[in-house]
């Protein structure tokens, strides 16, 4: 710019289209962002998967019909629609297929399924490795020495995720799915690899062993197995942007599961927030119009690591029982308790959430009184702020506001009106101490019973 002049104004500014939406977790993971994203998904082009692993679980129920999705973004079951896999997923070929012979033996057309050329591949020994580490902290753990629920475990799921992100940042170790493709440059790869992976193994007490041919004999079926759906995505995305196409972002995990935001060190290894989308696909932050936040009615938890509100009585049974609260992909009990408004107040501002959508509504219909979380209380002190350290937000006793219930059966309700006072006033009190509008309440599991007022 010369001397003398004029800034542009905003109005003769091309600036690019937010045209893109994000669906994320606000809590723990397991709010029920399948289902938004399929019920979403009409209204797009693609759905973008950006994080995350297998270790991941989406249910859908489509007329009557549930879906466990892990790998596959949710948007596959919307014929016409591309479900991508970005750069930032780990991929296990195996589960992958495993799962598209699934959707397929049920009538679900996988043809639009994209993957990352770029995405890194969970190796067998990643597995390995995962569940060797976590035995070495169970043991390591005092005064609960072998007990895998002890402290020092962190409570994964045990698929090599971890380990596959760790490499992705070593580098040297590390096998992307374009790798895949090219058998030579793999077998490069994977000789000093499994050197070093067997020698990794043994020092942490496992007696299993890999080779380079083991490994190649593996891989390079599954590659030609998925070579049609292997992409370069970011240009691909980007190239659907340039011609007005509208993409969709599903989120893994969730928020409070950040590896950089959420309670560590019980996260997992990815960036599961939309500061993650950037990374993950290669589609700015900018792009994105509208973060939808997906909050459970209560709070979960699957593994180890704090839940300041949990309840661990007949109110968290009843719960657990009524929700159907076990893992999609580990079918582990989830841990359950009362709505934190604490850690989704810190969520929401965390992803810039634009609009919340309450998960799971009507699973707390029949009770008399419910608790909300509106602060903590740590080492005596009072707080409205959230605690993103597990050491410290394990000290955290929840304040709680007290709201009456509701009896009433809330499944056939289509809008928000039609839902009794007592399921009115829950979500006037989520808005108003979040400070952001509900868009979406399901109160139920099939997509059709759902309220959208957004």
């Amino acid at each position: 710019m010369h001397r003398g002049q004029t800034m542009p104004s905003p109005t003769d500014v091309n600036l690019p289209s937010r045209s893109c939406t994000a669906v994320v977790g606000l809590q723990w993971g397991d709010e029920g962002k399948g289902k938004v994203v399929d019920l979403l998904t009409p209204g797009f082009d693609a759905v973008v998967r950006y994080n995350g692993g297998a270790n991941a679980g989406h249910s859908v129920v489509v007329k009557g019909e549930r879906y466990a999705l892990h790998l596959v973004p949710s948007g596959i079951l919307s014929a016409g629609k591309l479900a991508v896999i970005g750069n930032g997923v780990v991929v296990d070929p195996e589960v992958l297929l495993k799962e598209l012979d699934g959707l397929a033996s049920r009538g679900v057309d996988v043809s639009g399924l994209v993957i990352s050329d770029r995405a890194h591949v969970v190796m067998p020994y990643h597995k390995a490795e995962d569940v060797a580490r976590e035995e070495m902290r169970s043991f390591a753990g005092a005064p609960g020495i072998g007990n895998p629920e002890s402290h020092q475990a962190i409570g994964t799921t045990k698929r090599g995720i971890g380990p596959c992100y760790a490499d992705k940042a070593y580098r040297a170790t590390a096998v992307r799915v374009g790798d895949l493709l090219r058998p030579e440059m793999l077998k490069k790869k994977l000789e000093p690899t499994c050197f070093i992976k067997n020698a990794l193994l043994k020092g942490l007490g496992s007696t299993s062993t890999f080779s380079a041919r083991e490994m190649l004999d593996w891989a390079i079926p599954l590659g030609q197995r998925l070579k049609p759906c292997i992409r370069d995505t970011t240009y691909l995305l980007h190239d659907m942007l340039a011609s007005g196409k509208r993409l969709l972002f599903e989120g893994a995990n969730a928020a409070l599961l950040d590896v950089d935001h959420g309670t560590h060190p019980f996260v997992t290894s990815s960036s599961t927030t939309v500061l993650g989308i950037p990374a993950g696909t290669g589609v700015p932050g900018g792009r994105i119009g509208v973060v939808l936040g997906v909050v459970k009615a209560y709070s979960t938890r699957v593994g180890n690591g704090p839940l300041p509100t949990e309840q661990i009585n007949d109110i968290g049974n009843r719960i657990r029982e009524r929700g159907r609260e076990f893992g999609t992909t580990t079918g582990r009990p989830r841990r359950v308790g009362w709505l934190d408004l604490v850690a989704v107040k810190y969520s929401a501002m965390l992803n810039g959430a634009t609009h919340l959508s309450i998960m799971l509504l009507d699973v707390l219909s029949g009770f008399d009184e419910l608790r909300i979380c509106t602060a903590y209380r740590v080492d005596g002190v009072q707080t409205d702020r959230f605690v993103p350290d597990a050491d410290l937000l394990d000290r955290a006793e929840p304040v709680y506001t007290a709201v009456r219930g509701w009896s009433e059966d809330l499944t056939a309700c289509r809008k928000r009106s039609d839902l009794p006072s007592g399921a009115r006033a829950y979500l006037d009190h989520i808005e108003q101490a979040v400070g952001v509008p509900i868009g979406i309440v399901s109160v139920g599991p099939d997509r059709a019973q759902t309220i959208v007022e957004m």
